[in-house]
């Protein structure tokens, strides 16, 4: 062990030579900022210049585990430097604010460490086997070729023939290509063509979000063509084609793609402009989705019509396990519909549905899936107007189903005290949840309270947020008083509701030695008065007033 240690120490010291290790122990010193990541061409060629060398030249451990033939040096440490710079850089992507000096040395330390490998994989003094590192064993190369970094920019041909080159070489094993925030033209799709349908076989994920913003539509409906046609026949698990402003014209550009898919376990069309139109397009191109897990529809204008399409492309994904389908217009129809194809779907993890108009009809349908859901971890139900019926049919169907539920979101549904006990009942079975959102509704102080009783034996809550909820200095204690019981709990949102002052003070002397897990108050209204107590304020003053006018006698 300590002669391994010392053997890298010895080849980290000759790497290091190449000026890479001081600039990083130097810029700690510097009064100003610089970037030493990543590396310059130059110096990227130096180093493998100077690891070849090691490798041929006689040295204390050459001596010990033979030299290799210069062309086996040089093929070997241009696969290391590779395999150590990608390394790196995935280091230096994960904590892009710093100068890089992290970076560097991890940099230097992979190029050591595989050098040292290499060398002990060497050939002995009685074997003629040559020590060539093999592409798989040695670096593992990129898979992933993404050029959405940096600002969103027009991309033509002569610009394209740059920007792709690295797809062109020899050997490539980029499974994964991203294209997004980059406007391809008609002549950079040309020079994409030749160069998708050499990698058809090998591409696995393919990103071409927001891809032909700004573009004409003849235009961008003729780039999408291309790059469909080129793509046919791949097998893909991963296509995103959001943000493209699709619509129906745009679903049948991709035509040929979609059809050819029947591996697709992803499938991202948020974004699109997805009309009833095109959503039955979507339904009619996409016959396979038998292994999709992941299904986005975010912000289209789909409507009822359209989510009857989406519905019957639910019923055909039986591994369904992340569904989204929020703000896409669809009202209580739709709902009923999406709701029906949705209880096939036993695997399912994650729904989120907010921002439609589904109602009591279309919540109540959707109680009845989510009853068939056991599988679920995350339910997103916000702004659907569920009122409390709904609510009260969701809660009771969550209460037997859904064990492992760990987020509940039902914000701005109109529910009332009315519906606390039921949600009472469903939260304090859910041992799991670490977060809930129930705020602009109308649960006031009963409701804040029932619920935060529910709560008290949830161990792993983290998050809750009640506000906008009509709740004054009694609620709001109740539920200062209960979260703070719990080690791990970080945030309690309970602003734009009715505190007095004096409440406020409570809450500050509550949270004073953990004042990060109260949210922000600044939306608070110590003056304000339930709607309830207001409405018969002015009540008492009609009353009076025409009691008044009866026995008012004009002269």
């Amino acid at each position: 062990m300590t002669d391994n240690l010392s053997e890298f120490r010895y080849i980290f010291s000759l790497i290091s030579k190449v000026g890479l290790i001081d600039m990083e122990l130097n810029s700690q010193n510097r009064p100003f900022s610089i970037k030493l990541w990543p590396p310059s061409q130059n110096t990227r060629q130096t180093l493998v210049e100077k690891m070849t060398n090691n490798l041929t030249t006689k040295s204390i451990f050459t001596q010990k585990y033979e030299t290799l033939h210069p062309k086996q040096a040089e093929e070997n440490a241009k696969r290391i430097e590779d395999k150590a710079f990608a390394t790196a850089n995935l280091h230096y992507e994960k904590e892009p604010d710093g100068d890089g000096g992290s970076a560097v040395q991890l940099y230097a330390k992979e190029c050591s460490k595989l050098l040292l490998e290499l060398l002990k994989m060497g050939p002995s003094k009685n074997s003629v086997k040559e020590a060539v590192i093999s592409d798989a064993a040695a670096v593992p190369r990129e898979s992933v070729f993404d050029i959405s970094k940096g600002q969103r920019a027009f991309i033509e041909a002569e610009e394209a023939q740059e920007l792709l080159s690295p797809l062109k070489e020899p050997g490539n094993s980029f499974t994964k290509i991203c294209f997004s925030n980059r406007s391809f033209g008609l002549g950079a799709a040309e020079v994409a063509k030749p160069i998708f349908i050499s990698l058809k076989d090998q591409l696995k994920e393919v990103d071409l979000s927001d891809f032909i913003a700004g573009r004409p539509e003849a235009e961008a409906l003729d780039v999408m063509r291309i790059f469909s046609a080129t793509l046919e026949g791949s097998v893909l698990k991963y296509l995103n084609l959001s943000d493209n402003a699709l619509g129906e014209k745009g679903v049948r550009a991709f035509g040929t793609l979609l059809k050819s898919q029947s591996c697709l376990e992803e499938l991202y069309l948020m974004n699109d402009g997805i009309s009833e139109e095109a959503a039955q397009a979507v339904s009619e191109l996409i016959p396979s989705t038998e292994k999709l897990k992941v299904l986005h529809f975010h912000n289209n204008m789909t409507g009822d019509e359209g989510a009857r399409a989406i519905a019957e492309v639910v019923k055909r994904s039986s591994c369904l396990e992340d569904f989204r389908c929020s703000s896409t217009r669809i009202g209580d129809e739709g709902g009923v519909a999406l709701s029906d194809a949705l209880g096939d779907c036993t695997h399912l993890r994650k729904l989120d549905l907010r921002d439609n108009m589904l109602g009591v009809e279309g919540g109540v349908s959707l109680s009845k899936a989510l009853a068939k859901n056991a599988e679920l971890r995350e339910i997103y139900l916000s702004f659907l107007n569920l009122e409390d019926e709904g609510a009260i049919a969701i809660a009771n169907a969550l209460k037997a189903s859904a064990p492992r539920l760990e987020v509940l979101e039902m914000s701005g549904n109109n529910i009332t005290v009315d519906a606390a006990p039921a949600i009472a009942n469903c939260l304090a079975a859910k041992q799991f949840l670490a977060k809930l959102n129930l705020s602009e509704n109308e649960l006031k102080d009963e409701g804040a309270i029932q619920i935060s009783k529910a709560l008290e034996g949830l161990s792993q809550l983290k998050e809750i947020d009640l506000s906008c909820n009509r709740i004054t200095r009694d609620g709001a204690q109740q539920l200062a008083l209960t979260v703070l019981q719990k080690v791990d709990f970080e945030r309690l949102d309970i602003d734009g509701n009715f505190i007095s002052d004096e409440g406020i003070k409570e809450l500050m002397v509550i949270f004073e030695k953990s004042p990060d897990k109260l949210g922000p108050l600044d939306e608070n209204d110590p003056d304000g008065k339930d709607g309830d107590e207001e409405s018969d304020e002015e009540g008492g003053v009609e009353d009076a007033l025409e009691s008044k006018m009866k026995n008012l006698v004009v002269d």
